[in-house]
C-alpha cells in the first residue's frame, strides 16, 4: 500500500488571491489618502477674464495640494469678499507679500491690479484639468505669466 504524508500548510507562501486583496488595499489606501491631501474641488467659469484660456460655461477641477507656480492657473479667494464666490486666474508672480494674480484678459478682469497681492490663505488650489464641455475637456497646462500693467 503507498502512503502519504500530510505535511502543514506552508505560512510563508499567499494564495493569488490574497496577494491581490492585499494589493487592492493599498491601492485603494493609497488613492484616499491622495484625495484627501489634494482635495480635490470643481469650479464652473463665469465670466471672461480668462479667455481665451478659460470660456465662460468651462468646468475645472482645482487640486489644493498643488503648490501655486507663477504661471498657473489658480482658484482663490476673492480678497475683497473672502466667504463669496472662487475668481479663478493666472499667477503672475509670487512675492512675499503673496500673489499676484491677473487674468488673460485685462480688459475685463478684476485682479492684483484692483486689490493687490493675494495672500496664500486664500487660494483655494490650482487648476490642473477642464472637463466640460467635453470637446473643450483637457489638461489646463502653465503658461507665461500675462503681467500686464
Amino acid at each position: 500500500m503507498i502512503g502519504a504524508v500530510l505535511c502543514p500548510p506552508d505560512t510563508t507562501q499567499r494564495s493569488k488571491p490574497a496577494i491581490a486583496a492585499t494589493v487592492t488595499l493599498w491601492v485603494i489606501t493609497l488613492a484616499a489618502a491622495v484625495l484627501t491631501a489634494l482635495r480635490p474641488r470643481r469650479v464652473e467659469v463665469r465670466g471672461a477674464s480668462m479667455e481665451p484660456t478659460l470660456a465662460p460655461g468651462d468646468r475645472l477641477l482645482v487640486l489644493a495640494g498643488v503648490a501655486p507656480r507663477t504661471g498657473a492657473v489658480v482658484a482663490l479667494h476673492d480678497p475683497r469678499r473672502p466667504e463669496g464666490e472662487l475668481l479663478v486666474k493666472r499667477v503672475a508672480a509670487l512675492g512675499p507679500a503673496g500673489l499676484d494674480v491677473r487674468g488673460d484678459n485685462p480688459a475685463r478682469s478684476t485682479d492684483s491690479r484692483t486689490f493687490g497681492p493675494v495672500p496664500a490663505a486664500l487660494i483655494e488650489g490650482t487648476v490642473v484639468w477642464r472637463y466640460g464641455p467635453p470637446e473643450r475637456a483637457g489638461r489646463i497646462a502653465r503658461g507665461p505669466s500675462r503681467r500686464q500693467q
